[in-house]
């Protein structure tokens, strides 16, 4: 009797179950966020997907931390709430993306793949309470989006196991009812002081950047991260192979135009047309002089070296060995290990007016207990993107006493001007109503 073959339906069908099992598994809606956006990615093959509660991107695929400020993130959710004022993200489908606007349209193009599969989250009174935006480049065959249908129930029935909806009621006389209110309306009064969180990471204080001084191959890295240098030890050496040949070529070529100067210098008494080239020759000699001093100085940067005392700052001599680099690219700064300064990455949605002498605490990673003051000195007008892809505004503040060491990072606290308790509580409420209807 032979074994029945295992065949494509069956591993289909046999990922399915285990995609179902991972999502009953989840033990948090963090993790069941993660799992929803991708565990499904082999099995459907989308190039990203998103996962929304509420009309807000709660999970993106391979993205740990969701900035709603992102491009991606508010195409999303603009789209998804165009599609329900259309009356099209009620059930699972494949997104039509010309009954979109054109701006919509257009950030499609830019942000998303070309065909999406909306599949919503509905909870057991038929209300959609979020949904998951599948995006890849290929259409959505049927049986894909049957097997999608199916997947939604298991995801919504996951979700609200995790999350369910606990209405709460105050269970007061209307006396002491009118008497809550009333304390929380005067408590809302009460002037507060603004503060934000931000993170934040300890970098040198009027350190000297060593940039490349020429186009080339690092060959090798003399000194570790954070190791003690002293004026003129060497830090790193370049490939010196072409620029030795080229030096020799050089000096070769002025030997010969030396003595090409010299010969017809000799037979320029007797020979008219030699003393009519001597100056010719010279200016030759002159050339080729240039030539050769140049590639010696050259060959001399191939050697770069230390022009103050300090410590070298960078990340990894591993990630420059062996890599080629271009004239003036950056490759480490040298500080004074006494000296630092805060920098500081206050994201858009978080920022906050602060005056000029702002203060700040610093929170350590490595030492969370202990608490590092500092004052605000420059802050950036415009937002830049940070290497996590946040909008930022970059701030930068004096330690008032000793400073950390250099490298560090942690949280820094920023403390803004006082305000009533209600506008520090709904500062973000209102700054999201404002951009919704303009108020």
């Amino acid at each position: 009797m032979n074994a029945p073959m295992t065949g494509n339906v069956e591993r289909v069908f046999a990922q399915f179950l285990e995609l179902e099992r991972q999502t009953r598994a989840a033990h948090s809606t963090e993790q069941l966020a993660y799992s929803l956006v991708n565990d499904g990615q082999p099995l459907f093959g989308y190039r990203h997907a998103a996962l929304l509660i509420a009309g807000k991107v709660r999970a993106v695929t391979a993205v740990s931390s969701i900035d709603p400020n992102a491009p991606f993130v508010a195409f999303v959710e603009q789209a998804v709430a165009q599609l329900h004022k259309l009356g099209l993200g009620q059930t699972a489908r494949e997104v039509p993306a010309a009954q979109l606007s054109a701006q919509l349209q257009a950030d499609w193009q830019s942000l998303s793949a070309g065909h999406v599969f909306w599949l919503p989250l509905i909870d057991p009174q038929g209300r959609v309470f979020g949904g998951v935006w599948l995006a890849r480049d290929i259409a959505w065959n049927p049986a894909e989006q049957v097997l999608l249908a199916q997947l939604g129930d298991t995801y919504s029935h996951a979700w609200r196991a995790l999350q369910p909806r606990q209405p709460w009621r105050l269970r007061l006389t209307r006396k002491r009812q009118v008497l809550v209110v009333v304390a929380l309306l005067l408590m809302l009064l009460i002037p507060v002081r603004q503060s934000v969180l931000a993170p934040a990471e300890v970098v040198p204080l009027a350190g000297q950047v060593v940039a490349a001084p020429l186009d080339g191959v690092i060959a090798e890295f003399l000194v570790k991260p954070n190791q003690t240098v002293k004026t003129g030890d060497l830090l790193l050496r370049f490939e010196s192979t072409t620029l030795t040949a080229q030096a020799d070529v050089a000096a070769r070529a002025l030997g010969v135009a030396e003595a090409e100067l010299k010969a017809n210098s000799q037979r320029a008494f007797a020979d008219a047309e030699s003393s009519s080239r001597i100056d010719l020759l010279a200016a030759r000699v002159e050339q080729k002089r240039a030539e050769r001093d140049y590639a010696r100085e050259l060959l001399k940067r191939s050697e770069v070296r230390a022009e103050r005392d300090g410590i070298a700052v960078f990340a990894d001599a591993e990630r420059w060995t062996g890599k080629p680099v271009q004239t003036g690219e950056r490759l480490l700064q040298i500080a004074d290990p006494g000296q630092a300064e805060l920098r500081i990455e206050l994201a858009v949605g978080d920022a906050i007016a602060l005056a000029p002498d702002a203060q700040v605490a610093l929170f350590l990673d490595s030492d969370p207990l202990q608490r590092h003051l500092a004052t605000l000195q420059r802050a950036a007008y415009e937002a830049q993107p940070t290497p996590g892809g946040q909008l930022a505004y970059r701030l930068d503040a004096r330690f008032d006493e000793a400073p950390p060491r250099i490298g560090l990072r942690g949280t820094a606290k920023l403390f803004g001007e006082r305000a009533p308790l209600a506008l520090y509580l709904l500062r973000r409420p209102l700054a999201g109503l404002r951009q919704s209807v303009g108020l």
